[in-house]
Parts: structure tokens; C-alpha cells; sequence
């Protein structure tokens, strides 16, 4: 269930070094993030009041900003003490923790101002958990080109691609849209996208056209328990299409099968054993790894 405008305004978030209402937070017109899209990003999962894989997301954090050239206002420790300031300000006991950060506030002009301190912004929601009768009948999906830039494996808050491509999906009546470039799997437009043929599972290739999301890396540790193959390699769409099972995994969907794609069953049109397996797992490591 998502949250409603009314708990979002009543919550509390930060921006520049205050801790404030969200209803009364503002930032400048002239920010570049507003501007250009100059800025990255981060969601982290936080259930029972505990932050899931952190050191894993701000790492992914800091890497974004320096391949965007800002250098962090914070160190890793202090963004983390942040995080848990903003989780015990609000109500809910599972929460997604959005943490922005612009190259800040200058007059418009494409080159990258000089003096200028980043603009840094954190907001808490209620975690969208999805109900169980949803994951057990899965999701739909449909398949689009992907034309996004080549640099998607920076969190960039610059995602019309992104929103034009989760737009598409729900015109369609289909939960996301999973991306296609020059006949090779790329991810979706807000989630990593897993096949499974024959009870191996298959992933695209790390690379800079997509972004790595949190869960690969959790995922490779729970196939590696769970005795499951997985490979990392060029997926040909082809193959996507005649898969046994497909998953998307992302903060907030966790692990969740596609029963269907473009408008035809995947495999039994039902949840298969791995993806079963995988988001079995998944609870498991949110309860063991959250801290």
C-alpha cells in the first residue's frame, strides 16, 4: 500500500543540516537539480526500524557522486547517523529513506559553478510493501527499446528515460517495463531483471548501461546458499522469451516473478521454485543483515 499525500506531509525530512516538516521544506528554483537534473540519488529499505545493506547504498552513493564530479558533503559514518536520525524523527516502522544530493544552488549556466555547496535533501515514506496475493500471482510486464543515455549506471536523478519507460507500462496495464538495446537485455525501468532457464538464473553483464542495483550483490550471496547457478553474461531478448521464470528485484519490490510479458505467460504463468526460493531468502537476510 502506498502512503497517502497527507502521511508524507506530516513527516519529517532534512535538508542542509535542518530537520523539518516536509510540508514546509523548500529548496531554490535556481538549484541545478531543479535546473539540469544535475544531482544523484539513493533509496534505502529500513524495516522495523532497522536500515537494510546501508553500507552497501551509501557506497553506491559515493560512487555516483564522484562520477558526477561533487565531491560528498558527508563521510559514509555521518550519512549513516543521518539515515537514523530521519528513521526515529517518523512513524512507520518500515520506511524507504530517499536521500538527494544536487551540485547546489547557482545562476544557469551549463558548466559547473565554482564555490557552490551541494544541495542535500532526505526524506522518509512509509515502505511500499507489495500484499502476498499480488506476489503470488505476479507481475505483468512489457518490453520496450531502451534509448536512455549510456551512463544509466549512475544514479542520476535526471530519469525521463526512466519515466517514460514506467510510463509505458502502465498504459499498458503491465506493473514495468523491461528494456531492450540492440537485442540484449538491459534492466527495467526501475528494477534488475533475472531469467531462469533450466534452474540456472542469468543476469546481464555488469556494465554502464544499466544500474546495479543493491540486490545483485544480495543475490549472489543467496544463490551461492541456496546452491542455485548464476550467471553474468549477455541475455539475448530472445531468450527472455522463452524463459522458465523472470524476476525483478529492486528496494522496494524485493524479489518478485513475472508471470507474464507482453501479453503471453511466462513459463506456467505462475511464480516458479527459484524465484520462491530467492524471496524465502530475502526475508531471511532482512532479518539477519538490518541494523
Amino acid at each position: 500500500m502506498s502512503a497517502s499525500p497527507l502521511s508524507l506531509e506530516a513527516s519529517e525530512c532534512y535538508l542542509n543540516g535542518t530537520f523539518q516538516p516536509l510540508s514546509q521544506c523548500q529548496v531554490s528554483v535556481l538549484d541545478r537539480g531543479f535546473i539540469f537534473g544535475d544531482g544523484v540519488y539513493e533509496v534505502i529499505p529500513v524495516y522495523g526500524r532497522r536500515v537494510f545493506r546501508a553500507q552497501d547504498h551509501l557506497a553506491r552513493l559515493l560512487r555516483s557522486l564522484s562520477a558526477i564530479g561533487i565531491k560528498s558533503p558527508r563521510q559514509a559514518a555521518d550519512w549513516l547517523s543521518l539515515v537514523r536520525e530521519l528513521v526515529a524523527r517518523n512513524t512507520p516502522d518500515d520506511q524507504c529513506i530517499y536521500i538527494q544530493v544536487t551540485r547546489g544552488v547557482a545562476k544557469r549556466d551549463h558548466a559547473f559553478p565554482q564555490g557552490v555547496e551541494p544541495t542535500v535533501f532526505m526524506m522518509s515514506s512509509p515502505f511500499p510493501h507489495l500484499s502476498m496475493e499480488r506476489r503470488s500471482q505476479g507481475m505483468a510486464c512489457i518490453t520496450a527499446p531502451d534509448l536512455r543515455w549510456r551512463n544509466a549506471h549512475i544514479k542520476s536523478i535526471s530519469l525521463l528515460g526512466n519515466v517514460l519507460a514506467r510510463q509505458l507500462s502502465v498504459e499498458n496495464d503491465a506493473s514495468e517495463t523491461i528494456l531492450i538495446r540492440d537485442g540484449f537485455l538491459t534492466e527495467a525501468s526501475a528494477s534488475n531483471v533475472w531469467l531462469v532457464r533450466n534452474g540456472r538464473l542469468a543476469a546481464p553483464q555488469r556494465d554502464h548501461d544499466k544500474l546495479e542495483g543493491i540486490r545483485v550483490s544480495l543475490l549472489e550471496e543467496l544463490t551461492a546458499a541456496l546452491g542455485v547457478v548464476l550467471e553474468f553474461r549477455p541475455v539475448a531478448e530472445w531468450e527472455l522469451r522463452c524463459a522458465d521464470e523472470i524476476l525483478l528485484t529492486s528496494a522496494t519490490k524485493e524479489v518478485v516473478s513475472v508471470t507474464a510479458i507482453d501479453g503471453k505467460s511466462v513459463g506456467a504463468g505462475l511464480p516458479g521454485p527459484v524465484g520462491i526460493s530467492l524471496y524465502q531468502a530475502y526475508q531471511e537476510a532482512k532479518r539477519l543483515q538490518s541494523h
